[in-house]
């Protein structure tokens, strides 16, 4: 007597192959979503950090801004005769050249050579020389450094060194007084009257992702003066 042998079909062989694909796709689907997440994730980490980064350095130097040691009256002894203007007008923003100017004390001995050193007694006189000037024996010495910021090409340079790139949009206003003795903030404006008027710095920043993961994210660190200009 003949027995038939058993197995599979034709037709159910090919069902399990198709279940076997819509598997294996579902797995595909799921590890390139997941893959997807995580590159997005990352660009958006980056573009948080650059801001961060840049942001808290300003934010260190504008709150140094007007501190030129321990003497209002600073004798002008630079080489250019440049110090005087400068300590003048410690901060400017031109809004035509996207430039933002600082003249600020020295934040964390940032190393090199500053723009000017104020030498003072603290007691009856200073004087501002240009680059490093070595103190008396009686005397503290302040660095004191020019540093020039300007958004162009998506990039945020200091001193013509592009130092973050991928930046959409740059923008500084400012915080001001009705009068140069007030302290409450009235209003804000990208142009001040006078420097002496000025209360805080606004700076806002919009960086874009270079591969077009995210979509654009906007920054923005408001930072108060600890000195008054003049």
């Amino acid at each position: 007597m003949m027995h038939r042998a058993k197995g599979f079909g034709l037709i159910e062989i090919m069902i399990s192959l198709l279940l076997g694909l819509l598997i294996v796709a579902g797995v595909i689907q799921i590890f390139i979503s997941a893959k997807n997440t995580y590159l997005s994730q990352n660009a958006s980490a980056v573009m948080q950090e650059d801001a961060r980064f840049i942001l808290t350095k300003m934010a260190q130097e504008i709150r140094m801004v007007g501190m030129f040691g321990c003497l209002a009256t600073i004798t002008d002894a630079s080489a250019k005769s440049d110090f005087n203007a400068a300590q003048v007008t410690p901060i400017q923003w031109d809004n035509a050249t996207t430039k933002l100017t600082l003249v600020t004390a020295d934040v964390g001995n940032n190393g090199g050579v500053p723009t000017w050193t104020v030498t003072s007694d603290c007691k009856s006189g200073a004087t501002a020389r240009s680059g490093t000037a070595v103190p008396a024996a009686n005397e503290l010495a302040f660095p004191i450094r020019q540093l020039v910021y300007q958004f162009a090409n998506k990039q945020i340079l200091l001193g013509g060194a592009a130092i973050v790139n991928n930046v959409n949009k740059f923008t500084v206003v400012f915080g001001t007084a009705n009068t140069a003795s007030d302290t409450v903030i009235t209003g804000y404006t990208a142009t001040p009257a006078n420097t002496n008027l000025v209360r805080s710095v606004r700076l806002t920043l919009e960086m874009t992702d270079a591969t077009g993961r995210v979509k654009n994210q906007t920054f923005s660190v408001l930072t108060a003066l600890r000195n008054r200009l003049y």
